[in-house]
């Protein structure tokens, strides 16, 4: 909205070659500065990561009054949100552009005495808002465009209180009367804007994520706040980005369960049997594992890029199982023993499962080290993969064929009792 005493700068950076600092090392350098004016509040932020949805990066929220629809109270209860949000040292940039005590000058109109002398009120309030404000009149056309017509005093005659209703009206006797005499002021302090969301009167906060931490771990850190610090009547609401990720909730997980089930129920078809695949899924978690710990190490945050990564580490990971368990199956169908031929599937396919998870990696590793626009979702999609196919190559390789030799001497086990219960039926 339209503030008196508020402006807003979209300042560009130099091409990525030439800075020496990062988008978020120059918005702590300008906030901390703006920190230090006593006679206005400046911070800065970064614009919204998807076009359109938000107005800032990091959250947005809105603390909502639904008790009494009081601006003061609202305010207080603001601030004792903002001071204990700003103790979290996973959150950053905590602020709100509410100000309930902005100073105003209130007008009252006295009716009684324009009504005496003729003049209509609706043409004193015209006047003040014609002068002080600014009226519209019409529209007009003019080399094909349309151009509205809007009237408004020169800065020079409503820069001061003192110019407040300095122009006459007409009475119905024709006398030009001074609006000055028909109208009183006051000094106030009141909110100059008013935000209401769902209906209710409410407070926007905006912030961020610290360094390290993601937007999931930020926005449950302020939930916590808002539910230890909020009296009764208030409560947050998401907006922007922050209440579309609530919204999707824990869409990631599930995208993660049905990739498993998924890798599990065709090879299952496969194989034709229930044990095989799990031998070959129980290769994720090493994979998963290194994912983690190589993204982890290197401080970056469980962001949606780095949970695309798994879901690819998944059919990564499982192919080489897969090598290793088909060859393993084939020498038993051969005749060998499970022990020696699950042995002989992992030195039959160890090369071939290194030169193409290595071609893999290396691959990816431009993501890992990449710079520039956007580089921080590449890195944290390629440092992820990396790691889970370094972990899944070198580890998970070691231990895939003492669970295909768990799985089968079950399935064994499990066939000669059956076998023997048949006998013994017979």
């Amino acid at each position: 909205g339209n503030k008196t005493s508020a402006a807003t700068m979209f300042v560009t950076l130099k091409p990525w070659e030439k800075r020496s600092e990062s988008a978020g090392d120059m918005i702590r350098y300008m906030s901390m500065k703006g920190g230090a004016y006593r006679e206005g509040l400046v911070f800065a932020f970064s614009a919204p990561p998807i076009r359109g949805l938000g107005t800032a990066g990091g959250f947005e929220a809105y603390i909502q009054n639904r008790a009494d629809g009081d601006p003061k109270k609202l305010e207080q209860v603001l601030q004792q949100f903002l001071a204990e949000l700003r103790k979290r040292p996973d959150l950053a940039g905590i602020n709100s552009f509410y100000r309930p005590s902005v100073p105003q000058l209130f007008v009252e109109v006295d009716r009684e005495k324009a009504l005496a002398l003729g003049i209509p009120v609706s043409d004193v309030f015209d006047a003040l808002q014609g002068t002080m404000g600014s009226l519209y009149v019409n529209d007009f056309n003019k080399f094909g465009r349309t151009y509205r017509v809007q009237i408004q005093a020169d800065a020079n005659y409503r820069a001061r209180p003192e110019d407040l209703g300095a122009v006459y009206v007409r009475s119905s006797a024709g006398d030009m009367v001074p609006v000055k005499a028909l109208i009183r002021t006051q000094g106030i302090v009141g909110p100059d804007q008013l935000d209401r969301f769902n209906g209710f009167i409410a407070a926007k906060v905006l912030g961020s994520a610290a360094r390290g931490i993601s937007s999931g771990q930020a926005i449950q850190t302020v939930e916590e706040v808002a539910a230890k610090v909020l009296p009764q009547g208030y409560y947050l609401a998401w907006a922007g980005q922050a209440f579309q990720e609530k919204r999707t909730g824990q869409a990631s997980i599930i995208a993660f369960v049905f990739a498993l089930l998924t890798v599990f129920l065709i090879l299952s078809a496969q194989y034709e049997r229930w044990s095989l695949p799990v031998a070959v899924l129980l290769a994720v978690p090493f994979a998963m594992l290194g994912a983690l710990l190589a993204v982890f190490a290197l401080g970056m945050s469980n962001d949606i890029y780095f949970q695309i990564g798994l879901v690819t580490l998944i059919g990564l990971a499982a192919k080489n199982a897969i090598l290793i368990v088909e060859f393993a199956k084939q020498n038993v169908e051969a005749g060998m023993d499970v022990a020696a031929a699950a042995v002989e599937a992992a030195r039959q396919r160890f090369r071939p499962i290194v030169m193409t998870s290595l071609a893999f990696m290396f691959g990816v590793l431009p993501l890992a080290l990449a710079t520039g626009a956007g580089a921080a979702a590449r890195r944290s999609m390629g440092t992820g993969v990396f790691g889970g196919m370094l972990v899944a190559t070198f580890v998970a390789t070691l231990f895939i064929p003492l669970f295909f030799v768990l799985l089968s001497r079950h399935k064994e086990k499990r066939d000669a009792a059956a076998a023997e219960a048949g006998a013994e039926a017979v």
